[in-house]
Parts: C-alpha cells; sequence; structure tokens
C-alpha cells in the first residue's frame, strides 16, 4: 500500500466519521434540552430538504457525469430504493418501525431492531463519503455538510422517542457512539471496495446511494417531519435545498 493510499484510507474513516458525530451532538443535545416535538419537526424538515439537494447535485449529478452506459444510473436508483425498501420492511416487521418516533413509539418495539435501523438508514450516505475521496481525492464539502447536518434531526428525534420509552441515557449514547464507528467504517468501505471500480460502476453506486436515500427519506423522515411540524415544514424543507445547493456551488 502507497503513503498516499493509506492517508486516503484515513481520510475517508475520518470524514465518515466526523460527518455521523453529529449523531451523537444530537442525541446530548436532546438528552440535555427538552425540545418540543413542533421543533423537532421543523428541523427534520430542513435536514429533509438538505439531503434531497445533495442527491439531486452531488450523487445523481456526479453519477450522470460518470456513466458511459445508458442504464447505471437509473439501475442504480431503483436498485437502491428496493433494497433499501426491503431492508427497512424486515426491520420494521422486527421492532424497529418506530425508530425515529420522537413520541416514544420505540417503548414497544426490538432495540436490535432499532438499532439495524438506523445502521441502514446511514450506510449508503456513509460510503458515498468514502467513493468521493476515491474518486476525486477530497471529500466536497456540500455533501459532507448535507450529511452532518440530516444526521441531527434523525439523532434528536430519535433520542427524544427512545429516552420517553424508557432507554437509559448511557445506553442511548453509546448506541450513537457504535453507529458513528460503523459509518466511518461503512465510509471506509466505500474507498476500500471500489478502487479498481468501471466509470459506470461508480455511476451505478452513487445513483444507489441516491435511491435508498430518497426511499429512506419518503419512507420515514419527512412523514415524522409533517406528522410533528405540520404545514410549515414544506417551507422549511425549501430552505434546507436552498442552503445546500448554495454550499455545493461554492463548493
Amino acid at each position: 500500500m502507497t503513503a498516499y493510499a493509506a492517508r486516503s484510507m484515513a481520510a475517508a474513516l475520518g470524514w465518515g466519521t466526523l460527518a455521523a458525530s453529529s449523531l451523537v451532538i444530537g442525541a446530548v443535545i436532546a438528552i440535555r434540552l427538552d425540545i418540543g416535538l413542533r421543533a423537532i419537526g421543523i428541523v427534520m424538515a430542513f435536514g429533509s430538504g438538505v439531503l434531497i439537494s445533495a442527491i439531486a447535485f452531488d450523487l445523481v449529478g456526479e453519477a450522470l457525469d460518470k456513466e458511459t452506459a445508458h442504464w447505471a444510473v437509473v439501475t442504480g436508483i431503483f436498485a437502491g430504493c428496493g433494497v433499501f425498501f426491503g431492508g427497512d420492511w424486515l426491520i420494521d416487521r422486527m421492532g424497529g418501525a418506530d425508530r425515529k418516533d420522537a413520541k416514544g413509539g420505540q417503548e414497544s418495539g426490538s432495540p436490535l431492531a432499532i438499532v439495524l435501523g438506523t445502521v441502514l438508514d446511514g450506510i449508503p450516505e456513509s460510503m458515498v463519503i468514502g467513493l468521493t475521496i476515491l474518486e476525486g481525492g477530497a471529500v466536497g464539502a456540500a455533501y459532507l455538510t448535507a450529511v452532518f447536518v440530516s444526521n441531527l434531526p434523525e439523532s434528536i428525534s430519535s433520542t427524544a422517542g427512545l429516552a420517553s420509552s424508557g432507554w437509559k441515557s448511557a445506553r442511548i449514547l453509546w448506541m450513537w457512539i457504535g453507529i458513528t464507528l460503523v459509518s466511518g467504517l461503512a465510509s471506509l468501505a466505500g474507498y476500500a471496495l471500489f478502487q479498481n471500480a468501471s466509470p459506470d460502476v461508480v455511476a451505478f453506486v452513487l445513483a444507489f446511494a441516491a435511491g435508498a436515500i430518497l426511499t429512506m427519506l419518503a419512507d420515514t423522515m419527512m412523514p415524522e417531519a409533517f406528522e410533528h411540524g405540520g404545514k410549515l415544514v414544506g417551507v422549511v424543507t425549501t430552505l434546507g435545498f436552498v442552503v445546500a445547493f448554495a454550499i455545493h456551488q461554492l463548493d
């Protein structure tokens, strides 16, 4: 292994862990502060808008630039959608359906399923961080910001619900720390697994992540945001989209 490859792999691990560290920050905020459900819904809406922007410009846009065949992007999007949908359905049946519920719906669920579901939500976006370092030598500020910001409302909402359902603060924090480390490893995997991949394979993987994240937003984050935040979430989602787009333009 060359020194450059070692530094790049370390960067993939470090940036992936940093992006996911907002999960721990969000948990601390939710444990320390009494955040109302409406505020949680608004924050989730902003995070949703940020991720939608990242999907459009940093994932699908980049995938379109890389593909040489006409199948890679569309196939990747639907593959990511299908895999996330199937995994989410299985985890729901295991007891993880309410993992983002801020009202304590996790009480009737399975702790293992809640953890697995949260990992499922974060792995696609983390792998892309490592893949972007592989492709460009550095992680894009816009995408890194999108992942960091979108993790905050997810963690705040889930932590508030877990605390309401009786989980101890230490247990919640260790769960998020573990998921943060797994996310860092997923970013490292995104770098290591695709070092010799063709442009079409890279385009497929980027589109796969886009499909998975978009399905996650529609299935879990956005319904929770609207339930707690009401119609104002449309405005806040748009604001999140515009802020992420502005960062993308400056990147």
